[in-house]
This record gives C-alpha cells, sequence and structure tokens, in this order.
C-alpha cells in the first residue's frame, strides 16, 4: 500500500517538475524577446527641413522711434459763398485741381427778363492750393455759409504720427524722420510740432511731420514711419529679418537643438534696417536659430543643417 502511494506521488512530482520547467522556459523566452524588443534602435525622425542656422549680430544703430500713423492735410480751407439766394452760373474748378489765390472757382447770378445771364458775383480761392472737396452744382441755388469747395492751403501735407507720452518727450522739432508708404516707398521730413498733451482716454498723442509737396502722397493714406532721435546710437543684438516668424500678434524664432530638433521661442523686436532686424528680448547671443523657413516648421520638427554655415 506505502508503495502504491510513492508511485502515485512520484509521478505527480515528475509531472510538477515538468510544469514548472515548461513555465520557466516561457518566461525566459518572453524576456528574451522584451529585451530584443527594447534593444532595436528606433528608426531616425526625418528631417522636416534642410536649414541654416545662424545667431545674433551686434550692430551700432542710430537710435529711431517706429510710429503708425496718418497723412493729413496741414490746413484745410472751407469755401463757401455769402451771397444768398443767387445761383450758380459756371464752376471753374474740381477735386484735384490746383488753383492760386484769386482764381475765379464759381461765378453766381441770376437770369434777366430777356433769358440772359446776369453775373451778380463770384467765389474766389482764398490761398494756392489743391481742391480736395468739391459740392458746387451749375443751376443750383446758394445756401448762405453752404460749404462749396474745401482747399489744402499750399498742397502742403503732414504726417500724424500716433505716440505715447514717454515717446513724445524724447521728441524735438526738426528732427528728421522717414515714413514707408505702398509698396516700401520712402518719403523723408521733418518733425514741425510735438502735442504737449495726451488723450486722457487713449493715452496717445501726436508729433506732426512735415512732407515734400512733390512727394506724390493723398491726404488720409496710413503710413508707418520712423523718427531719428538726433545723433544717439545704440549697439543692438540683430538677426535677418527672415529668421523671424510672425503671427498671433507676437514675434518668434526657431531655436536648434543639438540633436536637431527646433523649438518655438517668443522673442522681442524693435528696429528694423535693411534686412536685418533687432531683438530686444528672448533670445540669447550664441544661441542658434534658424536663418530662413520657419514659417514651414512647428515646434519639434527635426531640421538638416547645410553644411555652408
Amino acid at each position: 500500500m506505502l508503495m502504491t502511494i510513492f508511485k502515485l506521488n512520484k509521478g505527480r512530482l515528475i509531472k510538477a517538475v515538468a510544469l514548472t520547467a515548461l513555465l520557466a522556459v516561457g518566461a525566459l523566452s518572453a524576456c528574451s524577446k522584451k529585451e530584443a524588443t527594447q534593444a532595436a534602435p528606433k528608426p531616425a525622425a526625418k528631417p522636416a527641413l534642410t536649414v541654416r542656422a545662424v545667431q545674433t549680430a551686434p550692430a551700432q544703430w542710430t537710435r529711431v522711434l517706429a510710429a503708425n500713423g496718418s497723412v493729413l492735410p496741414w490746413q484745410e480751407a472751407v469755401i463757401s459763398a455769402q451771397l444768398p439766394g443767387l445761383r450758380i452760373m459756371e464752376v471753374k474748378a474740381g477735386i484735384g485741381d490746383r488753383v492760386r489765390q484769386g482764381d475765379v472757382l464759381v461765378t453766381l447770378g441770376n437770369r434777366t427778363h430777356s433769358g440772359g445771364d446776369y453775373i451778380q458775383g463770384r467765389v474766389i480761392a482764398p490761398d494756392d492750393g489743391v481742391i480736395s472737396a468739391a459740392n458746387a452744382n451749375v443751376g443750383s441755388t446758394v445756401q448762405p455759409g453752404a460749404e462749396l469747395f474745401r482747399l489744402i492751403r499750399k498742397g502742403r501735407l503732414e504726417w500724424r504720427a500716433e505716440l505715447t507720452a514717454d515717446e513724445l518727450m524724447l521728441l524735438r522739432k526738426g528732427m528728421s524722420a522717414e515714413i514707408t508708404v505702398g509698396e516700401g516707398r520712402t518719403v523723408k521730413g521733418r518733425v514741425r510740432a510735438i502735442s504737449p498733451s495726451v488723450d486722457p482716454q487713449t493715452r496717445y498723442g501726436h508729433a506732426l511731420v512735415d512732407l515734400p509737396n512733390d512727394a506724390g502722397l493723398i491726404a488720409g493714406l496710413f503710413a508707418r514711419g520712423e523718427i531719428m532721435l538726433g545723433d544717439a546710437h545704440t549697439i543692438a543684438q540683430t538677426l535677418p529679418q527672415s529668421a523671424v516668424v510672425q503671427h498671433d500678434g507676437a514675434a518668434y524664432v526657431y531655436v536648434i537643438a543639438p540633436d536637431g530638433r527646433v523649438q518655438e521661442r517668443k522673442v522681442g523686436i524693435g528696429q528694423r534696417s535693411g534686412d536685418r532686424i533687432e531683438i530686444t528680448s528672448g533670445l540669447e547671443p550664441g544661441v542658434s536659430v534658424v536663418e530662413s523657413g520657419g514659417a514651414f516648421l512647428t515646434d519639434g520638427d527635426v531640421v538638416r543643417l547645410t553644411s555652408a554655415q
């Protein structure tokens, strides 16, 4: 009886040992597969773009004050007739015409009983200038004080630069200025007047810059400009303008990490000169950034650097 039990137990023992061995082999196999999977190198990320790296470079620039504003008439005269009840017999000037002081703009009168015209008055130009608005029509009856013409005196225009109080305090009459209009055309002028106060609501005042009569500008034109702050110079850290990407109202550069990945970084920008732009904050000297093509990159992209640096 004892021998039978021993044999049965022995059989069970052999089966248990065999099962344990199989489990151990399976575990080892699984571990080997896991280690092989972990050891397999990840495929390298494909570069999104081939770029050149560039770093900030110091430049000595004349200090300038950038501003936005509108081109407006220096002075505008409203021309009207003071003789009531007369008809406009003839209109001799229209919008855009250049007139001289004393030129007849309109003749006034009435028809006689015989059907002829009886001239009883004239409206003349009070100064040299350019007609900017005309409301005189032949046959209409003149109303006292009603506007017939609007005249830009001397044809003079000026740029009204909108500035903060701190910026206004940096200005002096006679400082040189340059505005940019249209497709990059520049026009030079000089500061003629500086606002002594700012609007309490907007906190902005203005500076008025005289512009040349032959500049070919029109009143109401929006323009960006710069005012030169004397002979003062400053050392600016600059990048090519192509290295700076602007979106959502802010400026960014793409910093290149040692592994070739790029990181979008917000920077402060200042004045521009030629193809260079001042970096005022957000980027330390010696940090490499993408020179151009940033508009085609996103944060974390891998780039390939060209050999020519």
